[in-house]
């Protein structure tokens, strides 16, 4: 079995603030279905959910936690480590939600994995809709050796790799030979090993005007890329998030780590990786 990311979450200081951040920049609609929990919308269909930093931790920043699924919580923790992971927090129930336990990946990056309790086939929207999960990526302490840990775990397999030359290798990872995510050794500025991951968005101008509008900011324009099936792609790099968009023969856009106001800014910076199978031009956006 290859087993899929299935939720996002966000965990920030100041839940009102994420909400109209990103209603306004990704579409996000919201529903409040149980305490302390706001589930995050797009196109009607639940993808992620926003919660508040508990007081204990609340000189952290804001935190993006990836659920991947598994049919068996504590038989995937098991098998972390015996490959090399370790447990950074126990398994636990969430009722009427799943059991859930957050893992780490022998090169220092934390990932959640959650056994839902429902055996129902849940509505998933429809691949590219603004607002989703349009791309995983892991920074990486050690390229070659996370993904032998992910592959193992999960199942995923490799596809293309691309030399990005002085930033080494980004290789993509596939479930049921497509590409889901990529995975590239992390940037020496970069004080441990994460996962990011892009939202998508319904093309660049307009992304860039919501992001500044809203109090996100452009520190440089956005590059693009015309890949092989005639997509036209650009993206942003920033300090919070990402955020992806294909449109045929359109502007699309990566958007990286946006940077808002300090109470929702988060560390840390990542380098973008080219986009697959592409011919590049442009200039490149961060912030």
């Amino acid at each position: 079995m290859q087993n899929p990311f299935i939720w996002l979450d966000l965990m920030t200081p100041d839940v009102e603030a994420a909400k109209t951040f990103y209603a306004a920049v990704v579409g996000w609609t919201f529903s409040e279905q149980m305490p302390a929990y706001t589930v995050t919308m797009a196109d009607g269909i639940g993808m992620g959910g926003i919660m508040e930093t508990p007081p204990e931790m609340k000189t952290m920043p804001p935190i993006w936690s990836g659920y991947v699924y598994t049919p068996d919580v504590d038989a995937c923790c098991q098998e972390v480590v015996k490959i090399g992971g370790k447990i950074l927090r126990q398994a636990w129930d969430v009722p009427d939600v799943g059991r859930i336990a957050v893992i780490g990946d022998p090169t220092g990056a934390g990932l959640m994995v959650m056994q839902p309790f429902s055996t129902e086939q849940q509505p998933q929207p429809k691949p590219g809709t603004v607002g989703t999960v349009g791309w995983n990526e892991l920074h990486a302490g050690n390229l070659d050796e996370a993904f032998e840990f992910y592959s193992k775990l999960f199942g995923w397999t490799n596809g293309n790799i691309m030399d990005m030359g002085p930033m080494g290798n980004y290789l993509l990872f596939q479930i049921n030979g497509k590409d889901i995510g990529g995975m590239m050794k992390k940037a020496p500025t970069m004080p441990m090993a994460t996962w990011a991951y892009y939202i998508m968005v319904d093309g660049i101008d307009a992304a860039v005007v919501r992001i500044t509008k809203n109090g996100g900011k452009t520190v440089m324009g956005p590059p693009k890329f015309q890949v092989d099936n005639g997509s036209s792609w650009q993206w942003i790099h920033k300090v919070d998030f990402s955020v992806l968009s294909q449109q045929l023969n359109r502007g699309g856009c990566y958007v990286r780590n946006c940077q808002l106001s300090p109470r929702l800014e988060s560390s840390g910076r990542a380098h973008l990786p080219r986009v697959p199978q592409s011919r590049c031009h442009g200039q490149m956006v961060a912030a």
